[in-house]
């Protein structure tokens, strides 16, 4: 079968200790039946090792960060494109995707194809929205609360025991088990990521993980569950593996029904001692162990190329159960050069 040569631009390069999406996504679409891809990797960090990663990224150009403004990131990607003629444009982290989906029709003007949530969607399923979002779709969710102050926080013991999940609004969750603790993880989060910060009721039992794939019309177009076998310290899974679990399919197909989602996601859930399944937070996006549901027979980064292409996509109707990924660190050697010529041109 002749491949359809494409050019898709991927971003969230950043292949560290707590990995971004792009290089699994990657992997998925350059394993594609379908496609011959030519990759360009948009890359916010000089040192982001996606763009020294050359088997993976043909070409790297360096963007500015979505806070400096949708005007000035979108101006970037039209020079990338007048070079490049992007076909696909898949953004990988939470923190970008409200500028691109903000300039979602001028990308399409230009030719340039995505496939994110709506403004709706984006907003709705925030962690600070949580408690809102369990009603409205009937979906078990923990309490929680958005706050701005330490003194807010005091208040809350009224209505939470310790220990409570003190979270950023885009990264970072850390249990806090007195308020002294509390008040550490506010300060330090919201140093990193702002306000509001988001207190959670503290749901005990085991964490698992859904990535899945909606078509924007209510359909699912793939579900794989997992259970993290090694956490780093960062609460980020090291290794996971594939579950038979119909209940945490059965909550993924629900919620992808009800919201009409649109694009990749991950549910992160907390099954209790009872067997129940708490929403704690959905990712609006494929997220970094995307490539399992790849090698247990899902290519969800394929399906989503073929959906922002327009094309027909048919849902996956089962994966390999049992199957693992465990992630390794290596050291890429790369010259001083490369590295200069990435930082002063912003090409490689």
């Amino acid at each position: 079968m002749m491949k359809t040569k494409i050019t898709v631009a991927v971003s969230g390069l950043n292949n560290v200790d707590s990995p971004g999406p792009g290089i699994p996504v990657i992997r998925g679409i350059r394993e594609s039946a379908h496609f011959e891809p030519r990759i360009i990797g948009l890359v916010y960090e000089n040192l982001e090792p996606g763009a020294y990663m050359h088997d993976h990224v043909d070409k790297s150009y360096k963007v500015p960060y979505p806070s400096e403004g949708t005007d000035i990131l979108v101006e970037r990607i039209r020079e990338i494109h007048a070079k490049e003629s992007i076909d696909v444009l898949i953004p990988n982290f939470d923190s970008e995707l409200y500028a691109f989906m903000k300039a979602e029709p001028v990308l399409k003007q230009l030719g340039i194809h995505t496939f994110l949530p709506t403004l709706k969607q984006f907003e709705e399923r925030h962690k600070s929205n949580l408690p809102e979002f369990g009603e409205k779709y009937n979906v078990k969710v923990p309490g929680s609360k958005a706050i701005t102050s330490i003194k807010e926080m005091k208040e809350l013991e009224e209505d939470y025991d310790y220990p409570m999940v003190i979270k950023g609004k885009f990264y970072d969750a850390s249990i806090a088990y007195s308020f002294e603790q509390a008040q550490i993880y506010f300060n330090r989060i919201a140093s990193k990521w702002g306000l509001p910060i988001i207190v959670q009721e503290f749901v005990r039992g085991t964490e698992v993980n859904v990535v899945a794939l909606g078509d924007g019309r209510g359909n699912t177009i793939g579900a794989v569950p997992m259970k993290k076998q090694y956490i780093t310290d960062k609460g980020k899974a090291w290794g996971g593996i594939t579950l038979d679990d119909p209940a945490m399919l059965e909550l993924t197909h629900h919620i992808i029904a009800k919201t009409q989602w649109r694009g990749g996601m991950e549910l992160e859930l907390i099954r209790t001692d009872k067997n129940e399944l708490y929403l704690i937070e959905i990712n609006p996006r494929l997220p970094a162990w995307v490539y399992l549901a790849v090698g247990a027979g899902q290519n969800l980064p394929e399906a989503l190329v073929k959906l922002a292409m327009d094309y027909s996509v048919e849902s996956y109707t089962s994966y390999k159960i049992g199957m693992l990924f465990i992630r390794y660190s290596y050291d890429m050697i790369c010259s001083l050069d490369e590295f200069q010529k990435f930082s002063i041109i912003g090409e490689l």
